[in-house]
């Protein structure tokens, strides 16, 4: 039995680890899986994966690619999620703030240095044209830090997952001015390379695994008990769980093609999250 420490979000998009989990799917491969939750989110799982407190990371794309050319000793393994991530532009209901174009000199709530949050508020200033230099951030660690960092008006604005975040707009906490995609597949799974290379055949048996997890995936909105699963356990109405389950797109593949990180660093270049492309092999790690 070999023991791998998986770090993820504790939100919908990682149920299908849980339900194997659950279902000893991974014991039953000899894989002793453990989950280890990260509400602070990427930023928090790359200081644990440098650091070796993680052996994985079920982690967004963009902030892993960053990571890694910044020093982080991992490689990408395999793309979780293909369909991009959607990521709700919010205010607290009392802002003075209307529309995003007004954000201009706004504070911007994010998670931590090197998150998801800070990322996409770098995109979303290239597409609104604001200068990415002087952007201004409060950090707040986690989902609840940003609730409290726009209720009390240490920070004007804050981006998070657009399903995670509805139940705030829903009950008035958060205004949502605008939802906007990642321009590429939203999550990875990344691997500290010592452990790739200690134990590779362990690392395919857990992908082999959550491939197969993934199956009961493909036609989701036919299954009325998962998208009750979803709403149960995520604290989501059912029609935003239909919604968001016809938006996802799971990934099965047992690798991530070059092509496709060349691209992804492409575009990262062009948003300003990294300065310039390295060679993919850098950032991957063939496992079949």
């Amino acid at each position: 039995m070999k023991k791998i420490t998986i770090g993820g979000v504790p939100e919908h998009f990682n149920l299908p680890w849980h339900m194997a989990i659950e279902n000893n799917k991974f014991k039953d491969k000899h894989i002793d899986l453990q989950w280890k939750e990260f509400p602070g989110g990427t930023g928090a799982m790359c200081s644990a994966l440098r650091v070796g407190s993680i052996d994985a990371a079920v982690i967004l794309t963009e902030g892993i690619i960053k990571d890694i050319i910044a020093g982080n000793p991992s490689k990408i393994v395999k793309t979780y999620v293909d369909s991009p991530l959607l990521w709700g532009i919010h205010v607290a209901e009392s802002s003075k703030f209307n529309s995003v174009q007004e954000l201009k000199n706004a504070k911007i709530a994010i998670s931590r240095p090197g998150s998801g949050s800070q990322l996409m508020a770098k995109v979303n200033a290239v597409k609104q044209g604001f200068n990415v230099d002087q952007l201004k951030y409060v950090l707040v660690k986690n989902l609840n830090g940003g609730v409290n960092a726009l209720s009390d008006g240490s920070a004007d604005y804050f981006m998070w997952e657009h399903f995670m975040t509805k139940p705030y707009v829903d009950n008035g906490t958060f205004r949502r001015l605008d939802s906007l995609e990642t321009p590429w597949p939203c999550f990875v799974i990344a691997v500290r390379n010592n452990i790739l290379k200690e134990e590779p055949e362990a690392i395919k048996r857990m992908i082999k695994v959550i491939n197969k997890q993934l199956k009961h995936f493909e036609n989701p909105l036919e299954n009325d008990k998962l998208i009750t699963h979803f709403s149960e356990r995520y604290q989501l109405k059912v029609e935003d769980v239909k919604t968001w389950l016809s938006l996802t797109k799971w990934n099965r593949k047992k690798t991530v093609s070059k092509k496709l990180i060349n691209s992804i660093q492409n575009k990262l270049t062009d948003y300003d999250v990294i300065k310039e492309n390295v060679p993919a092999k850098v950032l991957i790690k063939k496992m079949f």
